[in-house]
């Protein structure tokens, strides 16, 4: 049957099975059972089944295990689904699980032809075996079935369009109005470095500098800090610009928090408890935490300090909850303290919050210079951080690896939700219950607006999720209850998976353009091709590289310009050849090629002949210094011939991209720790927090593009990674822009990338160095098969042995 473009949102509703018993009194239930305990040995076991929803090659939704049923079970489970998929069928699968894996009932199937007009079904459906004859009992299920197409949505290709936009629908937090946010670019910003951006209203872009506030904000909480981080390290200093020195600046986080907590203030801190520490992904250099180290410097001092596995939600399989302790990780990352008013104005005090990309540990301290030698003897000399080379030392000399990050301060009722979001996360883990009850003290003012709703600085903020039952308290145990709270049930678990509806909603909303800066970029892998692999078994099925390549074929169709940016690290962090960097690399591939065969045949059916990379461009950031007097000298040498010693005779390395950052239009903004992959968009992988916002003053309007704090920031980022302003850049969907900025990243990887050095790259934005060939396969540019001083291939390669859920 021909498959359809499903492309919108699925409201499903699964019912219940009915005579899954057979009149003969054997049923299929008794047989499975028998089968099961003869082979394995052990106990009666009791039924436990569930049902699950499939478009295409993906799983889109799954009900939780009904147990002790086995003739009529009932779910009575609702799905909101959002669907960017090629299906002929909507598939229901049930199964019966057990310690071991899971059983095939049967499968029913409603074809999408009868879904695309948007009429409702709402029926029962024959359960049918592999070979789809009707199981021996003649079972049924009941399921009801709308669906909605994007274009139908009011909100499609609208933006924002006024203040009363409500925010994402079906999460677990609401949108919050009269809040204020800072956006950072780094963990620093030198003066004067930001040139001169003007905003509406006669207003110049300002920047904040994020470790900065987060230094001041622990120097003056009166009543308690809170920390989670995938990695804290005790020894880093926060204050390093010896232009701005701040008193007490001097010393270690480790010993500030210490002498906070000395003062009576409560200091509590959840730190990823790196289990196995994931000894393969170690080895390759992709996770190195200090989480032991941590636990120890705080012990028997005022600071709690608590190491979390990613424990799972209970009621998993055996090996399911050893996957995700030793898989997965805690990678939010958030500060939340009590601070008083600017300006002293009043003895009351606000709670305030950090979320964004920046962890509090060694390597992340940076400038916008991203220098790789030339702060060896100053800001980085003990926080010397390269992971690509094995056997990297300050002593052996640069490059270090530059950390270009994104993070965020929130102020006003959204700082709140950040709080509750730690206090959920410290009751499931962390042990005492030390938390402080903010209700009994006199002096904090209780969530409520920190501006005014005629403030043209106002911000609309919503807090969205990557996180289970098995990371928060308090989740509730219903299907019903969890939709109500706007959480998705699973199998055996109740998942907050609200960051990827965020991205889902903000590209559907988009106009013009998005730009996107994250750590990953892989997805959408029930729309790879498959020559080589069975694309069900990957797994990386959240929507957002389809959703993208979707929106840009709707705007070519509609011949209107759009374009995407999307800037990404050269590799992800790690032995550049090593198998698991080398995976994760054929997998980015394998995404860019799908969005661009989709962008390219759509060109095609419009006769258009144009460059793809004007619609969707991808880049990376490096650096390239010459040598000047004065400069660090190290006392050994690396290894000769190894690429450490290439890199560092070439004076260049990539500028590692640590940002989770999407800007839509200059009008909205999600910043957090997600990255785009299925770890980070699932919901039961790593736990993940962002923020999403907009000026509601500052909207792009017909005719008048947005001027905000959004578009400020954006022009900052280009400034930084482009080392120039153009006025092209003020209209980033223009045909001007993407040339452009194109035309630019290939001059400076150019530049980057050949022999001789003749002076500073002029700007660090660099061409992602791939091809795209006419009918959209991403290939090697010509003479680029390895990144320069690598043995690393740019494609990537297929690993065999990896299992994809490390990977993806």
């Amino acid at each position: 049957m021909a498959q359809i473009l499903l492309h919108g949102t699925l409201h499903a509703t699964i019912y219940e099975v009915d005579r899954l018993h057979s009149e003969e009194g054997g049923n299929i239930f008794s047989k499975l059972r028998e089968n099961f305990e003869e082979a394995v040995g052990f106990g009666k076991g009791t039924s436990k089944i569930y049902a699950t929803v499939d478009l295409g090659k993906a799983r889109v939704g799954r009900t939780r295990m009904i147990e002790n049923e086995p003739q009529n079970p009932k779910w009575f489970e609702s799905f909101h689904i959002y669907c960017a998929h090629l299906a002929s069928d909507v598939v229901f699968t049930v199964k019966d699980d057990n310690p071991i894996g899971a059983t095939l009932i049967g499968r029913a199937y409603v074809p999408v032809s009868e879904l695309v007009e948007g009429e409702e079904v709402d029926r029962w459906i024959e359960i049918l075996d592999e070979d789809k004859n009707p199981i021996q009992e003649g079972s049924k299920i009941h399921v009801k079935l709308q669906f909605f197409d994007v274009t139908r949505d009011r909100n499609w290709a609208r933006g924002i369009k006024s203040s009363r936009y409500p925010g994402v629908p079906y999460t677990f937090y609401s949108q919050r109005t009269g809040c204020r946010v800072s956006l950072y670019q780094d963990a620093h910003v030198p003066d004067k470095f930001i040139p001169r951006i003007p905003l509406s209203g006669g207003q110049i872009y300002e920047p904040h500098r994020c470790w900065e506030d987060i230094f001041d904000a622990i120097t003056n909480a009166k009543h308690f800090i809170y920390i989670t981080g995938w990695s804290v390290y005790t020894e880093i200093n926060l204050i390093r610009d010896t232009r701005r020195q701040k008193p007490g600046g001097d010393i270690t986080i480790g010993e500030l928090l210490k002498k906070r907590a000395s003062e009576g203030i409560r200091v509590l801190m959840l730190v990823w408890d790196d289990r196995t520490s994931v000894g393969l992904l170690k080895r390759d250099g992709l996770m190195a935490t200090h989480d032991e180290e941590t636990e120890q410097y705080f012990k028997d001092t005022d600071v709690h300090c608590v190491l979390c596995p990613r424990n799972p939600d209970d009621g998993g399989s055996f090996v399911q909850d050893l996957q995700i302790c030793t898989m997965f990780t805690h990678h939010q990352k958030i500060v939340v303290t009590d601070s008083g008013f600017p300006n002293g104005e009043s003895d009351r005090r606000r709670v305030v919050s950090f979320v964004g990309g920046i962890d509090l540990c060694d390597g992340r301290y940076d400038t916008q210079f991203h220098s790789l030698f030339r702060t060896l003897d100053t800001a980085h000399h003990d926080d010397f951080h390269q992971p690509n080379y094995t056997g990297a030392l300050i002593s052996k000399g640069g490059p270090r690896e530059p950390w270009h990050d994104i993070h965020s301060r929130l102020e006003g009722p959204i700082a709140w939700d950040v709080l509750f979001n730690f206090e959920q996360r410290w009751r499931k883990q962390g042990g005492k219950d030390l938390l402080v009850n903010l209700r009994e003290l006199d002096d904090i003012i209780p969530p409520s607006a920190v501006v005014f709703p005629d403030d043209q600085q106002t911000w609309n903020v919503q807090l969205f999720r990557s996180i289970d039952g098995g990371a928060a308290f308090g989740f509730p145990e219903s299907p019903e209850e969890a939709a109500g709270a706007g959480l998705v049930s699973g199998k055996d678990n109740i998942v907050d998976r609200s960051i990827q509806d965020a991205y889902i909603h903000a590209i559907r909303r988009a106009k013009n353009f998005i730009y996107i800066e994250n750590q990953y970029f892989l997805g959408s892998s029930f729309s790879w091709d498959s020559n080589d692999i069975k694309v069900e078994d990957i797994g990386a099925l959240h929507v957002i590289p389809k959703e993208l390549s979707l929106k840009i074929v709707s705007k070519i169709e509609a011949r209107e310009r759009f374009t995407v940016y999307v800037v990404v690290p050269m590799w992800p962090e790690g032995i550049p050849e090593s198998a698991s960097v080398q995976a994760i690399l054929d997998w980015q591939r394998r995404t860019m090629e799908m969005m661009y065969k989709d962008i390219i045949q759509a060109l095609q059916a419009q006769g258009i002949e144009e460059d793809p990379r004007n619609y969707l461009t991808f880049f990376c950031l490096g650096n390239r210094e010459i040598k000047k007097s004065g400069e660090y000298t190290p006392s050994e040498k690396p290894e000769p011939d190894s690429d450490y010693e290439k890199a560092q005779e070439a004076r260049r390395f990539m500028i590692y991209v640590h940002a989770k950052m999407m800007i839509v239009d200059d009008e909205y903004i999600i910043v957090g720790s997600a990255n785009i992959n299925q770890r980070s968009m699932d919901g039961a992988r790593d736990s993940e927090i962002a923020m999403g916002g907009y000026q509601p003053h500052q909207l792009s309007l017909p005719g008048h593009p947005a001027r905000g704090q959004v578009h400020g920031f954006r022009m900052a980022l280009w400034y930084e990674h482009l080392g120039m302003l153009d006025n092209s850049f003020l209209h980033p969907e223009s045909e001007d822009c993407v040339r452009k900025v194109n035309d630019l990243a290939d001059k400076y990887w150019e530049l980057y990338a050949r022999e001789e050095l003749e002076g500073d790259l002029p700007g660090h934005l660099l061409r992602y160095p791939i091809a795209i060939a006419s009918e959209g396969d991403v290939t090697e540019l010509p003479g680029t098969e390895f990144f320069p001083d690598t043995k690393a291939r740019i494609l990537g390669t297929k690993s065999d042995f990896l299992p994809p859920i490390l990977t993806t």
